[in-house]
């Protein structure tokens, strides 16, 4: 089994990003046509599938993908059963890249109520988090969405995060929990001002060996979440881009010294299957080279 004590290290203190390798079926289309793929090019959901695998593995054999800036990935539950190199995905990324593999586990959100989607229900989750950690997995990652400033609903969302996240530790592994703020939101800064209350409120609960990581959208007041990212429970604060520009998102991350990024478009922005694999490695190296930058800022 890997060390799973140096990975929390790892999270906890590495000078890096966390690649968000989780496209999913709904984002899966997208990201392969602004990689050069259109979907004529691929007939069916398994062929779609396929043709996301070759780009993620491209990603990850290139030679900047590595710990020195990339210490994470999150990665859809397919990819747990692909190979890279001959390897099992999350295998390879550890023994051969250093960097600790972590599990989209969500499936979807549910219906709006109280301005929030809460994450629907994730049926066989003991059975994924059991096999996930056989393989090698450190952790997990689960999004719902907040769409605006009420009280009740976000006090909802988090209390239903926590209630996933706690069947994530009991399986000996840590939750990253993703109450992302809709950035669209005409409220977003008063939702995240409460979101910040409502997480404290439920971390203070957490006991000792109970860690968490939180993903969090790119706040309007620079530093909201540093209470948290301190938080004895929290090994880290890690920032999703939410829709903002590569740019934009890279500033406001900049401007937060204890959050880390988590992007994904903005790992893969200009990237294209036709490319040469030396031009392909440049501009990887690029964005990866950016959103560190911003990470360590």
């Amino acid at each position: 089994m890997p060390d799973f004590a140096k990975m929390r290290d790892q999270m906890e203190h590495g000078a890096g990003f966390i690649a968000a390798l989780d496209q999913s079926g709904g984002s899966t289309p997208k990201a392969l046509a602004l990689y050069g793929v259109d979907a004529s090019a691929y007939d069916g959901e398994e062929a779609m599938f396929a043709e996301i695998q070759k780009m993620r593995a491209r990603i990850m054999t290139a030679s900047d993908f590595n710990s020195a800036k990339v210490i994470g990935a999150i990665l859809f539950e397919k990819t747990l059963n692909e190979a890279v190199s001959g390897q099992p995905v999350p295998s390879y990324l550890w023994e051969n890249r250093g960097v600790v593999p972590f599990l989209k586990i969500d499936k979807g959100l549910q219906d709006e109520a109280d301005d929030v989607q809460l994450l629907k229900p994730i049926p066989g989750l003991s059975e994924t988090l059991a096999a996930a950690k056989e393989m090698g997995v450190y952790g997990t990652k689960e999004r719902s969405v907040i769409n605006a400033a009420n009280a009740d609903g976000i006090k909802a969302i988090v209390a239903n995060q926590m209630d996933v996240a706690h069947e994530v530790i009991n399986a000996g592994m840590v939750p990253i929990i993703e109450p992302e703020v809709n950035i669209h939101s005409t409220t977003k800064g008063e939702a995240e001002a409460m979101l910040a209350d409502a997480l404290m409120a439920q971390i203070e609960t957490l006991g000792e060996g109970q860690d968490v990581m939180l993903k969090l959208t790119l706040p309007d007041v620079p530093g909201l979440y540093d209470a948290l990212a301190d938080h004895p429970r929290v090994l880290r604060v890690v920032a999703l881009s939410g829709g903002y520009s590569t740019a934009d998102a890279s500033a406001r991350l900049a401007k937060n010294h204890k959050m880390i990024a988590s992007f994904s478009r903005a790992l893969t922005e200009g990237l294209q299957r036709d490319m040469s694999d030396s031009d392909f490695e440049a501009a990887l190296g690029s964005n990866i080279s950016t959103i560190h930058s911003a990470s360590i800022a």
